[in-house]
């Protein structure tokens, strides 16, 4: 019984000694020709680092001629890396003859960009396919343009060198500065490699991660007119000006006829005001004496001959000098 827990005492610490040991790719890299120590695998399972992780692509380093050490590797992983990308990366540049050290190739992954893409598009150009960009021509014919850029990655300017993005939005800034400053749409139309040419001759891919190789144009179509919808927005932003300068002056008006109403209805309140005054005046007179009653008497006569003449001349508006003046 002893020697059965004795045995299986044994079996478990030698399982654990394999598991925490990787015997087994320390073979590996002893067969390939890699000296990789024992103790070196326990201080990489002791600091958290997966050996595999790091012998693999050393095995991979030395058959391909890649002089690069464990600890390189081991140091690049901690600092959140992908090691193997990078050793890739270092293979693809040696065989396509591109000087790409160890120190360049881990700060181009550490800095978030794919170091191993990047070699390839250096080996290949890219080509990056711009959105549709509309311009207006100095005719106000918008024309709107498609271009196709073909770039290749700078190896030494990827660490902080600017993205495709901005060669898309310098692209677009040269396609509009070329239409804009040409004459007439048409000119765009018979030599769109006009655009290709200027936006070549700006340097576009100055303080970029690429170089520029071509910008052609894949599209060219006319679009709107928009110098003939301005005008036409223009001609209807005066037409509201003008009819609210109409309106106001409307408004104006009926309010000065109602001042002139209301001032007509003040006289006339004036006159029956003065008018109501006129028989105390009358009687005032009679009583003191200044006006006897033959005069009163005349005075009524004059009026009523007055009434009387006001309604013949109402009934026939025609006067006697009217009349002898339509005879004649």
């Amino acid at each position: 019984m002893s020697s059965l827990i004795l045995f299986v005492i044994i079996l478990l610490g030698v399982i654990f000694i394999f598991s925490f040991i990787p015997v087994g790719l320390w073979i590996s890299a002893l067969a390939a020709g890699v000296r990789v120590g024992i103790f070196t695998l326990i201080g990489m399972r002791l600091r958290r680092v997966p050996p595999a992780k790091i012998v693999n692509p050393l095995i991979k380093a030395d058959k391909a001629g890649i002089n690069v050490s464990g600890n390189q590797l081991e140091a690049h992983y901690l600092a959140g890396g992908n090691v193997d990308k990078v050793v890739d990366a270092l293979i693809a540049a040696e065989r396509a003859n591109i000087p790409l050290p160890f120190e360049r190739a881990a700060a181009i992954d550490l800095a978030g960009r794919n170091v191993l893409e990047a070699v390839q598009m250096s080996v290949n150009p890219k080509v990056i396919e711009t959105p549709i960009v509309a311009a207006v021509a100095k005719d106000g014919i918008e024309v709107r343009v498609k271009a196709r850029v073909t770039v290749r990655a700078n190896i030494d300017r990827l660490v902080g060198g600017a993205g495709q993005e901005t060669i898309i939005a310098r692209v677009g800034e040269g396609i509009v500065t070329t239409v804009g400053s040409s004459e007439s749409h048409k000119e765009v139309l018979e030599n769109p490699d006009r655009i290709s040419q200027t936006v070549l001759n700006k340097g576009l891919d100055a303080g970029t991660a690429f170089e520029i190789l071509s910008i052609d144009i894949a599209d060219v179509d006319v679009g709107r007119n928009i110098g003939a919808q301005l005008q036409t927005d223009q001609a209807e932003a005066d037409k509201r000006i003008a009819q609210a300068k109409a309106e106001e002056r409307r408004a104006m008006a009926v309010a000065k006829e109602q001042e002139m109403k209301a001032a007509v209805q003040e006289m006339r309140a004036k006159v029956v005001e003065a008018e109501a005054e006129v028989p105390k005046a009358m009687a005032k007179a009679l009583l003191d004496g200044k006006l006897g009653v033959m005069d009163y008497y005349n005075m009524q006569n004059l009026l009523a001959d007055t009434q009387m003449r006001d309604a013949i001349a109402k009934l026939n508006p025609e006067t006697p000098g009217s009349q002898s003046d339509s005879k004649k």
